[in-house]
């Protein structure tokens, strides 16, 4: 016979950016904005393990090695093309499911439906427990970016400065956490949070 305890629930395992900026492992996360790329490069930073890039082959814009170097080693990413819109997330969830990439990222040309984020999640969850790895999911989206049922979204915009790279990170929603900013920079390979003043979110923004 089950009983119901007072124990706490034990917090999710993620990685962490900078300080009090996180990722839980094991659900789909959305990237938008115009620094949407950077913002997964120092993601992936954060470990040494190999990563799945997925793009589709219609994109004229690739990565640029000489500024992936600046996050991480370019020889960690493999890269795929799929040349149907449909393939895009079949491949990160087939990849998912194989729980054998833990760091997955995937460029969208629109913010996926609910159906499609939940099949990510629940892909995410079995490969974790088949390959015993943490894996994290990055969908990449345009503008604003709006996927529905994802675990957090970020947006992140250049604000930088003469001799000085600085960007505003968003957190636009999160299940776990309530929406905040911070002005990043990057020095020495690691996100740093400065102390100028990021604007508050935006009330239809926090009510996402």
């Amino acid at each position: 016979m089950n009983t119901l305890t007072r124990k706490p629930l034990k917090p999710a395992s993620a990685l962490q950016i900078a300080q009090g900026i996180s990722l839980p492992y094991d659900r789909a996360h959305e990237l938008c904005g115009p620094s949407r790329r950077s913002l997964a490069l120092m993601i992936a930073s954060r470990s040494d393990a190999p990563i799945l890039w997925i793009k589709p082959d219609w994109h004229p814009d690739d990565l640029n090695p000489q500024g992936v170097v600046r996050f991480l080693d370019p020889g960690r990413i493999t890269f795929v093309r799929p040349k149907r819109a449909e393939d895009i997330l079949w491949c990160m969830e087939e990849t998912l499911r194989a729980g054998c990439v833990p760091l997955v990222v995937a460029e969208c040309d629109k913010p996926p439906a609910l159906t499609p984020i939940r099949r990510l999640h629940l892909a995410t969850q079995s490969g974790a427990e088949l390959g015993k790895i943490k894996i994290l999911p990055l969908l990449l989206t345009p503008g604003d970016g709006g996927a529905q049922g994802i675990e957090t979204r970020w947006h992140m915009a250049p604000r930088h400065t003469k001799g000085q790279s600085r960007w505003l990170l968003q957190r636009r929603r999160a299940r776990m956490a309530p929406p905040a900013a911070w002005t990043l920079g990057w020095e020495r390979k690691q996100a740093k949070i400065y102390s100028e003043t990021a604007p508050d979110i935006a009330p239809d923004i926090a009510a996402e």
